[in-house]
């Protein structure tokens, strides 16, 4: 079959699996830039830096231009001022872990500006996120959003995405058992290492900024299909090749073994299949400098909850790299307050969370030169709470205003 095909098999997969206040966001430079001072609050700078209380950020244009307390920095006449007194301002965030496999997203490229930028802004926006990896959608649609924002014709926020993932051989997962048999049959479950190549080539000729395998795949309940090795290898290795990291679904300890072999850069989730697990298997982890996203919602209700606790908060007190995510797109509800809960649960402390959501993303995504810290030079996004995540992280969900590239694109008095 050939690779059209192919991919418009792949876009109804995604019909199948199946904003608020916003300003249009541009990219293009002003000739005079507008000047914005959020004054008065509590700020977090980075995680690890003291905070400064009744603190002030300037912003010119789409960057900051200083950092401090209130009345030792110059603010230039005519700024605009936005009272954050009893407020809280950290760098905006970065969801690690979403999809646009939902209805609502098909084509993407013809539905109303208005009616995309409210979609945006009910997942991601009023909560913060100016950055969000997609792990697995519909390739052309997911990317015929990302360049209507990036025009600014729709407010929302920046998209990176993986495309359509790979499956093991014979192992697209059991709860796509309804799909029929023309649509099962182009998903890509590669059996030679060109195969894998070749469909890892197609996801970044398309517009893919990482690539998303599974390792281990549901292939009925309670067993799971773990990918061939020389072929998870090919694929990684191709991925590497272009700069690109690349993220799978283990499920389970044999897809872990896998990713580990491929050297597979990030889990999209813990693992969720306790079965012969053991704390050695972080400690390889850790040498193999992976990346763990939990997901730990996605796994609120199952029997092996506290082990996947235990397993994340293990994880992060060894220092590995831990990014926030949430699954949203595949979980239907958007708001990530229980998510915090649980982070908090599994012995996360605030300000550990608050890093899985800035610093350690722009790290592991090359990009800790321009954003995930409030200083002056880097990206004016932001995000205002109304409360202090600090004595609670489900505060983190409590947005007041988030700002992207300088504008304020969500406002809660709004709404």
């Amino acid at each position: 079959m050939n690779r059209r095909i192919w991919a418009l098999a792949i876009g109804f997969i995604a019909v199948i699996l199946a904003f608020p206040i916003a300003r249009t966001h541009s990219t293009a430079a002003s000739e005079d830039p507008e000047v914005v001072a959020f004054v008065g609050a509590k700020i977090y700078t980075s995680p690890t830096d003291p905070p400064i209380s009744n603190g002030t950020v300037v912003i010119r244009g789409e960057k900051i231009e200083a950092v401090g307390k209130t009345g030792t920095l110059t603010i230039p006449t005519g700024t605009k001022q936005i009272d954050c007194r009893g407020a809280v301002i950290t760098a905006a965030f970065q969801n690690s872990h979403v999809h646009f496999t939902e209805p609502r997203w098909t084509d993407a490229a013809t539905q109303p500006a208005e009616k995309l930028t409210t979609q945006l802004s009910d997942m991601f926006v009023r909560y913060g996120f100016t950055t969000v990896v997609d792990t697995g959608s519909f390739l052309l649609n997911t990317v015929a959003i990302r360049k209507r924002i990036a025009s600014g014709e729709v407010a929302g926020p920046r998209i990176l995405t993986a495309g359509t993932p790979l499956y093991p051989p014979d192992g697209i997962p059991y709860y796509l058992s309804d799909l029929p048999p023309e649509i099962r049959n182009v998903i890509p479950q590669p059996t030679t290492l060109a195969a894998a190549i070749g469909f890892v080539d197609d996801d970044l000729a398309g517009g893919a900024d990482i690539i998303k395998l599974f390792t281990g795949s549901w292939i009925a309940r309670g067993k799971v299909k773990p990918m061939p090795v020389d072929v998870a290898t090919a694929a990684v290795e191709e991925a590497h090749k272009h700069g690109k990291l690349v993220f799978t679904h283990p499920s389970n300890v044999a897809g872990l073994e896998v990713a580990l072999a491929a050297h597979v850069d990030v889990l999209a989730h813990s693992i969720e299949d306790m079965r012969g697990w053991n704390n050695s298997y972080l400690t390889q982890m850790k040498a193999a400098n992976m990346t763990l996203i939990p997901t730990l919602k996605l796994f609120g209700s199952d029997d092996d909850l506290l082990g996947i606790l235990d397993e994340v908060g293990s994880y992060q007190r060894m220092g590995g790299q831990i990014l926030f995510g949430t699954d949203v797109g595949f979980l239907p509800d958007y708001d990530p307050s229980n998510e915090y809960g649980l982070m908090s649960r599994a012995g996360l402390t605030p300000m550990q969370i608050l890093a899985s959501l800035t610093t350690a993303p722009a790290e592991r995504f090359g990009e800790s030169y321009k954003r995930g810290r409030l200083t002056a030079g880097m990206q004016a996004d932001l995000v205002v709470f109304s409360a202090d995540p600090a004595t609670d992280a489900t505060n983190f969900a409590k947005v007041r205003y988030t700002v992207r590239g300088g504008r304020i694109v969500y406002s809660a008095s709004a709404n």
